[in-house]
């Protein structure tokens, strides 16, 4: 004979202290909470409300330099430097010993004043730019290859971390030139309407990289069509002078000449986010943290700045009901930012004044720029003035 009787376990109602919270059972049933969308709905807004509350991205500022800070690097196994007296230097990366003086591992003459370099993520193989592409092996004095295409100088190289093989280029000739370090040959150039100061290679995507311009605007290209700009990002209102991608490749931080530093979401043409200071000028380098959490700049007052990549992350060992709380206010979030209340305050950042003022100048310039072109297409014979989408405005080339 069957015997049926319930079973209750302690564990799922007692509290195992008395400052535990009360463990109730609760029915899911949508007919018996009709409230719970309204109840969401304010749980949302609130939690949106104190994410701008407690958004102080700015941790520490590091000094120390006596001039502007043009470059960072970050590499785990090797330092190389370059300079204007035509040598690169190696370093090693502990500290000099007691009594000893810090003396490079190598030092290197070349032939050429180099003006940027970026080391292989997996070889002992770095690259410089100056009046070409040189690549060089860590145990030799001479460069391995040297390409060039066009006469003017190379101003960024970076090599790709996932095709190794393949390295990118800006040049001051308005291009951006792709190399294959297997043919020692370059492969493909792209010209846009100005110059593009740097590049960045996305670490998740092998054929995507960034390319930070003097137009105001960043280029998200795909190397096998470089016809069309995947993304184009605009938000800033002067020259974008260095990118770099978070780890996960889903972002990428740009510092520009607005003295201000914006974070892109690669799928997005406007900024989640945007950092400024009072005494913060021109930003010339900025760098995204190996682990994710935090950006570093260097501007011209001799800084380099810290700030938090999540401006309302609170810092620190998070208990398990901390961590419960905030994927719970994440996907309410998630759930209503399109309403109109919670997506206002979530877009909403102070700007400085001269910021401000040039979005709206270059507001009605771009307004202006739209209305004449309309009034010349509907005088015109139909089909002489084609409509150009923004993203083949700025590609003037793609030469092979």
């Amino acid at each position: 004979m069957k015997v049926k009787m319930l079973s209750r376990n302690p564990d799922n109602y007692v509290r195992e202290t008395k400052l535990d919270i009360q463990r109730v059972p609760r029915n899911y049933d949508p007919t018996l909470h009709p409230f719970e969308v309204p109840r969401e709905y304010v749980r949302a807004l609130n939690a949106t409300k104190l994410e701008r509350v407690f958004a102080k991205p700015f941790l520490a500022s590091l000094d120390g330099h006596r001039d502007g800070v043009n470059c960072l690097a970050k590499h785990p196994k090797s330092l190389t430097t370059v300079g204007d007296d035509k040598t690169v230097k190696q370093w090693k990366m502990d500290g000099p010993g007691c009594g000893e003086e810090e003396e490079p591992l190598q030092t290197i003459l070349g032939k050429t004043v180099s003006t940027g370099i970026d080391h292989h993520w997996k070889d002992p193989i770095f690259a410089t730019c100056g009046q070409q592409v040189d690549i060089w092996d860590e145990q030799r004095t001479s460069p391995v290859c040297s390409m060039n295409w066009g006469f003017d100088s190379v101003c960024s190289v970076k090599f790709n971390p996932i095709e190794t093989f393949i390295l990118g280029s800006c040049a001051s000739d308005r291009n951006i030139v792709l190399y294959d370090m297997r043919q020692a040959t370059p492969l493909k150039k792209v010209i846009l309407d100005m110059r593009t100061n740097t590049i960045c290679w996305n670490p998740m995507e092998a054929f995507h990289f960034t390319a930070a311009n003097e137009d105001y605007n960043l280029y998200t290209f795909d190397m096998r069509a470089l016809d069309t700009p995947v993304q184009v990002h605009m938000d800033h209102v002067s020259a974008v002078l260095d990118v770099d991608y978070s780890p996960t490749g889903k972002e990428f931080v740009s510092a520009s000449f607005d003295k201000s530093i914006r974070i892109f979401p690669v799928e997005r043409s406007r900024s989640r986010e945007v950092y400024h200071t009072k005494r913060m000028q021109h930003v010339i380098c900025v760098k995204w943290t190996s682990d994710s959490k935090y950006i570093m700049c260097g501007s011209d007052e001799m800084n380099i700045r810290l700030w938090k990549a999540n401006a309302s992350e609170k810092l620190g060992v998070l208990t398990s009901r901390e961590k419960a709380a905030n994927d719970y206010n994440q996907k309410l979030k998630e759930k209503f930012q399109y309403h109109p209340h919670v997506k206002r305050i979530a877009r909403h950042r102070h700007l400085p004044k001269s910021i401000y003022s040039q979005i709206q100048e270059q507001r009605i310039m771009k307004e202006s720029r739209r209305r004449k072109e309309m009034n010349r297409r509907k005088h015109s014979k139909p089909g002489s003035v084609p409509v150009v989408s923004e993203r083949k405005k700025h590609v003037v080339a793609v030469v092979k």
